[in-house]
């Protein structure tokens, strides 16, 4: 690019990450590196204004947060110092990462329409990464079922009956929110398991949400596979192994990562699923591979880069920057 880019970051409070494990850190020291401008805000000081006219007589929106610029430094217990905040129009920054965690609600999806009255390359827009429409309908368990060939069987329902006769079928079931993430609500089921009435009632007295319902994948044990993939390409791989009397193998509940290889397998799924990514807009993706099967693909705020980078000695934040820019030239939003 011919000067410095102005980066917008929607994530939660800085103030609270773990600087050696955080991805958009990760992302934030890599475009401070190159020079470019850093401005930080949460989600809830984003607001969609009455609009303004543009010299042409057409009327726009005008998509606004209360942000403030930033210097980011990996520093324990002084990892950022703040400028002002200010009320900077997001369609002047050349690039916005939305990067808060889920849950999936309608608070994260009102934010991906807000977004993407700006999203694009040119003026009075501003690329988002990754893409909010794409981002919107592509929830993380949703978009893996459109590759039945690549998942293990799997249900998505309300129905008790339907998840009772599921697990008749499989024995051994993994129970998991639809929209949640980092663990949360995930529960292994064993055939002879007496509480899953008592389960399936607590979640359906606090949720109108369905469940997903996946048999069982021993090989879990040897790892849950995270891959992170760039413009629908795979750049490394690390294995999360479960702790000790853990099902779960996310890295927020104990989860231990060790550095993994890309199998035929792997590079199969990446394959089948990349073109998609790409031409919808998904720059930075994480997909979860347990065995040989495909179980999440995760495009909200995946991570895992700084752990990929320790083991293979690589710069992925460096890639997803690249593939950034790339697009900014090219003039595509889905470039």
């Amino acid at each position: 690019m011919p000067r410095p880019l102005k980066v917008a970051v929607q994530m939660d409070p800085l103030g609270g990450i773990d600087i050696n494990g955080d991805s958009t850190f990760a992302l934030m020291l890599e475009a401070q590196a190159r020079g470019y401008e850093l401005f930080v805000y949460q989600v809830e000081a984003l607001s969609l204004n009455e609009g303004r006219t543009t010299p042409d007589g057409a009327r726009q929106e005008r998509v606004t947060a209360r942000a403030r610029p930033v210097t980011v430094r990996r520093t324990v217990g002084d990892h950022a110092t703040y400028g002002a905040e200010q009320v900077i129009d997001l369609s002047t920054m050349d690039v916005v990462l939305m990067r808060q965690d889920p849950p999936f609600d309608m608070a994260y999806i009102t934010a991906t329409h807000i977004l993407e009255h700006i999203h694009g390359v040119g003026p009075d827009r501003a690329l988002v990464v990754n893409n909010p429409a794409a981002v919107r309908n592509a929830p993380e368990k949703i978009l893996v079922t459109h590759y039945p060939d690549l998942m293990p069987p799997t249900l998505v329902t309300w129905d008790v009956q339907a998840i009772k006769a599921f697990r008749a079928k499989w024995g051994d079931i993994i129970v998991k929110p639809l929209f949640g993430n980092g663990g949360a609500g995930v529960f292994r089921i064993r055939a002879d398991d007496p509480n899953l009435n008592s389960l399936l009632e607590m979640h359906f007295a606090r949720s109108r949400e369905p469940l997903m319902i996946q048999r069982y994948e021993p090989a879990v044990r040897r790892g849950d596979k995270r891959i992170i993939l760039v413009d629908g390409r795979p750049v490394g791989a690390i294995d999360r192994i479960p702790a000790e009397g853990e099902t779960r193998s996310n890295m927020h509940v104990g989860g231990r990562p060790v550095r993994a290889e890309l199998t035929a397998r792997d590079h199969e799924i990446c394959n089948a699923i990349g073109p998609l990514l790409r031409d919808e807009g998904l720059i930075f993706v994480g997909i979860d591979v347990i065995g040989e099967w495909l179980t999440e693909i995760n495009v909200t705020s995946p991570t895992g880069l700084q752990e990929i980078d320790r083991f293979d000695g690589v710069n992925t934040a460096g890639m997803i920057w690249d593939a950034i820019v790339s697009r900014l030239v090219t003039g595509g939003v889905n470039a």
